[in-house]
């Protein structure tokens, strides 16, 4: 299955985890950093606003450099408790926050913006994340590792991180980084990206 696009694509992205699922569609995109400060006001509690706004924010960051292109940008939060886990500034935080999630559910929620020369479209995915009841010993191999540091929450589902899921419901990749499946659906109804006719045999 292959897909085309009209000019140029952007990944306003550095996730090399982004990267690889966005290359699943066999289009041709570049990657660029937002690098934008990422301070967004949440409001009454409402995650899939604030990391709806977190992804328009990068994508508009990039379309000002690349006002031709298809720019696509995302921004994946963990929240358990009505709080946000970020990327875990230390060991011992990363420690903290698998503790916390251990026999419980917590919510991945993924922002998603896209822009084009004349539109913008907006939405957000969430997953529901249970994990197992983690023994100490699992937590402190896993953050030893290395693997939760550059993860938001702490752990990564597509890595060792799956050792401590219990199930999951929802979209799997939109865990990883973003809901590729949900994204397909709106470019292809927009437009944006054309199914390939496969050849007969």
């Amino acid at each position: 299955m292959e897909f085309t696009v009209n000019g140029p694509v952007i990944l306003a992205s550095g996730s090399p985890r982004r990267r690889e699922l966005l290359e699943k569609l066999g289009i041709p995109f570049d990657s660029m950093p937002s690098n934008v400060d990422e301070n967004v006001e949440l409001i009454d509690g409402d995650f899939k606003d604030y990391v709806q706004k977190l992804a328009v924010k990068k994508g508009s960051a990039v379309a000002e450099r690349k006002q031709d292109a298809l720019i696509i940008a995302a921004d994946t939060i963990v929240v358990f408790e009505d709080a946000v886990y970020p990327k875990p500034a230390t060991a011992e935080q990363a420690e903290q926050f698998l503790n916390q999630f251990s026999g419980k559910t917590h919510s991945v929620f993924t922002g998603v913006c896209i822009k084009g020369k004349d539109k913008e479209i907006v939405f957000s995915v969430e997953t529901k994340v249970t994990f197992k009841e983690l023994d100490e010993g699992l937590i402190k191999a896993y953050v030893n590792s290395g693997d939760p540091m550059d993860k938001a929450g702490g752990y990564g589902i597509q890595t060792a991180g799956a050792l401590l899921v219990e199930k999951i419901d929802g979209d799997y990749l939109n865990v990883v980084g973003l809901p590729l499946s949900k994204l397909v659906e709106i470019l292809r109804r927009e437009d944006l990206l054309v199914l390939k006719e496969s050849e007969s045999p």
